[in-house]
């Protein structure tokens, strides 16, 4: 074997163990845990809030996910904490947190396991919406076309009319019931006129007249006659 020959081997055999150490380096790297495969964001569930934590780890690892609400002065709050396993396809966890407009949270992820060790916060910080989730009212609307019951009026009581006040004059219905023989507000006829009406004199008083003159006349004939005829026969 030649000198040359001895180099090209060694080529090949370096080629070939660069090519091994970096497909292997590929392979891990792709198995590993990361922080990148982890994302949070503020949801409504209900119009209650929820923070969802997704968890899109290929390598399946195993880690604790926690959530923390960022107060004024650095102070912080706890939301909760939870385990997770990620997939592919990606996996959610769900912490029930009624939050509110434009608060800032923080969520770390801890990673033991696996060919890389993850214990870092999720970058940048979850910041809610500005507008907070309502919750939808249980009671029922009533139709527009329901009106509203009226109110029952108040009659005034019998002791706020002040003495002395004028009596209300009696209604249709109970002058209607007065007696027939009750005088009513028409004028009377006058008294002379009444016994006209009654008596008839008023259409037969000249005929009367009349026939009581001619049966005078006839009367007082027949008596002057008589009297002159027994006159006759005392001188005869």
């Amino acid at each position: 074997m030649t000198r040359r020959s001895v180099r090209r081997s060694v080529r090949l055999l370096g080629v070939a163990s660069g090519s091994t150490a970096l497909v292997l380096g590929l392979s891990g790297s792709a198995l590993a845990c990361d922080i990148k495969d982890f994302s949070a964001e503020a949801k409504c569930d209900g119009g209650k809030g929820v923070i969802v934590v997704t968890d899109t780890d290929a390598s399946a690892t195993e880690a604790t996910v926690s959530v923390f609400l960022k107060g004024v002065g650095g102070i912080e709050t706890k939301v909760g904490e939870q385990p997770v396993k990620g997939s592919k396809q990606g996996t959610d966890i769900t912490f029930a947190e009624d939050w509110k407009p434009n608060a800032t949270y923080r969520v770390h992820v801890k990673a033991a396991k696996g060919a890389k060790a993850v214990d870092e916060d999720v970058r940048p910080d979850l910041v809610t919406p500005s507008t907070a989730c309502t919750t939808e009212s249980s009671t029922p609307t009533p139709p527009a076309s329901a009106s509203p019951s009226p109110s029952p009026s108040r009659s005034a009581p019998a002791e706020s009319t002040p003495p002395g006040s004028a009596t209300p004059a009696p209604s249709a219905s109970e002058s209607s019931s007065a007696p027939a023989g009750a005088p009513g507000n028409a004028p009377s006829p006058a008294v002379g006129d009444s016994n006209l009406a009654e008596t008839g004199a008023n259409s037969n008083t000249g005929l009367i007249a009349g026939l009581a003159a001619a049966l005078v006349v006839v009367g007082g004939g027949a008596v002057w006659f008589g009297m002159r005829r027994r006159g006759t026969n005392r001188n005869g």
